[in-house]
């Protein structure tokens, strides 16, 4: 097709131009002919370049302009035939360029303004050398110099035209767009380039309106491009509740997005949580369109394929909603209920079986609840500590070092203890004890059962001795502490007292 149309234009270039050609070549002759013609017929002669008659007398001057309007109209016929040749080369050999240089890039429509500009140019050039060529007396530089300031009115009457067609170059320079590319501005409507001229750029919006903007506007604005021909992405967002799995979520919704016409199948899309939100998980699905300029009808048609995979899968969207719950005020707490089953738990510690019930109750009065999350360590080896614990919710590992790794030793349950050295004596911790599950203690400190042993100093020896065969059981346990624990073992009587301060 493209063959076709420049075989075509040249045959008509040919034609025109031979023509045009042979009325100049034979010109002259009829010039010539004509002219002696008329000077025959008014009875004429040139001599010396003067027109006289052939008697001698000077011709009238009517004749005199008569025979200047018809040297004058031959020279205006030349130039015409002249221009006519020279806009005929000039049109074919800019198609000829343009086939070449722009072929296939769909970029003729922006390089028409270029092509306008130099066209422009040279049909100035050319007609000043042909107009000089014809009347090789007149001066061209007073006619220049007398139009300044004519050209100085005119530029400032036409100062936006010049604007825009200036600014029209410098895209045309740059080409941030082509026609077919779809472009957005800052607070403008978005659209297709539908059309690049020397005035301003023709966007059919999606509204199917169209909107001229000059270029000089266009050169102080953001432009956001999206090529035609171009993989551009887009994003749609939706929701859902926190109830519903994110995995299967973006499973359904990817495979339901593949489908739809207009997503490209050469990148995959991509699902993805966008933000905890007030009422559920935002979602965005990311894709790349085929076709830009379809990305209302292909997010529509997206949305819609989302609501039908959910309604398939029971998977619901999230909206606005507001649960009130209407309950009484919690009841005060019994505090002698929480003091008896306090006291019924530190009864069940073999060290505390010497107290009396009016002792068990000093010491649950000073006992605090304390809770701890899985894996949170309650007590560290090595730290200092003054309190002991009482296990009533929960599991706990105890941990020793074994070389340069923890070793679990033992697992405590509800009414089991630990500490207690800690709070006889202010050692340091033995082992370190960490909540396996969430886990609720009864701490003991030093200061809830030193009122308990001033008070009953024998109580000390009966507690000794229980600490010993409690002892004697993690040695057995751990060989490595056996020395250390040992000779530790030999003044528990002492370092109680010691640090209870009793005589």
């Amino acid at each position: 097709m493209a063959t076709a149309e420049l075989q075509k234009r040249f045959i008509y270039f040919v034609i025109f131009a031979g023509v045009v050609i042979l009325i100049l070549i034979a010109f002259p002759f009829v010039e010539g002919g004509l002219r002696d013609y008329v000077l025959a017929r008014f009875g004429l002669d040139v001599v010396e370049g003067q027109v006289v008659s052939t008697d001698g007398v000077a011709p009238t001057m009517m004749t005199t302009t008569m025979i200047g309007l018809v040297v004058n109209l031959f020279h205006i016929a030349k130039i015409f035939l002249w221009m006519a040749l020279v806009i005929s080369i000039v049109r074919f050999v800019a198609f000829l360029l343009l086939k070449t240089a722009f072929r296939g890039s769909g970029q003729s429509e922006i390089s028409s303004l270029l092509k306008t500009v130099i066209s422009i140019i040279v049909y100035i050039v050319a007609f000043f050398i042909i107009f000089q060529s014809q009347y090789p007396g007149v001066q061209l530089a007073p006619l220049f110099t007398g139009s300044t300031i004519i050209g100085i009115v005119v530029g400032l009457a036409l100062q936006d035209t010049l604007g825009n067609l200036f600014a029209g170059i410098a895209l045309q320079a740059d080409q941030p767009f082509q026609v077919g590319d779809v472009v957005a501005f800052a607070n403008k409507a978005n659209g297709v380039i539908e059309a690049v001229s020397w005035r301003g750029v023709k966007i059919r919006t999606f509204q199917n309106k169209l909107l001229v903007i000059s270029n000089s506007v266009l050169g102080k604005e953001s432009i956001e491009v999206a090529p035609k021909g171009n993989l551009n992405a887009r994003i749609v967002f939706f929701n859902t509740l926190y109830s519903n799995s994110p995995a299967k979520t973006i499973q359904i919704v990817r495979d339901a997005v593949r489908q739809v016409e207009n997503v490209s199948q050469k990148i995959r899309p991509i699902v993805r949580i966008r933000n905890l939100g007030e009422n559920g998980l935002d979602w965005e699905v990311k894709y790349w369109a085929d076709d830009y300029t379809l990305y209302n009808d292909t997010d529509a048609l997206i949305r819609q394929r989302i609501w039908y995979a959910f309604q398939r899968d029971n998977i619901h969207f999230a909206y606005p909603t507001r649960t009130v719950f209407m309950q009484q005020t919690a009841e005060e707490p019994n505090i002698d209920e929480y003091l008896n089953v306090t006291v019924e738990r530190l009864s069940r510690i073999p060290i505390f079986a010497p107290l009396s019930d009016e002792e068990l109750h000093k010491l649950a009065r000073a006992s605090k609840d304390r809770v701890f999350a899985p894996g949170e360590a309650i007590v560290r080896r090595g730290q200092e500590g003054n309190s002991m614990f009482v296990v009533t919710r929960g599991t706990v590992d105890v941990e020793i070092l074994q070389g340069n790794l923890p070793k679990v030793i033992n697992t405590l349950r509800e009414s089991d203890y630990f500490g207690e050295m800690s709070l006889l004596t202010g050692e340091p911790r033995t082992a370190t004890v960490r909540a396996q599950t969430e886990t609720e203690v009864v701490q003991i400190n030093k200061s809830a059962l030193k009122p308990i042993f001033e008070g009953n100093p024998e109580l000390v020896e009966s507690i000794c001795k229980m600490i010993e065969e409690r002892k004697a059981i993690l040695n057995a346990k751990s060989p490595d502490q056996a020395e250390s624990t040992t000779q530790t073992d030999k003044g528990v009587m002492a370092s109680i007292r010691k640090f209870f301060g009793i005589k």
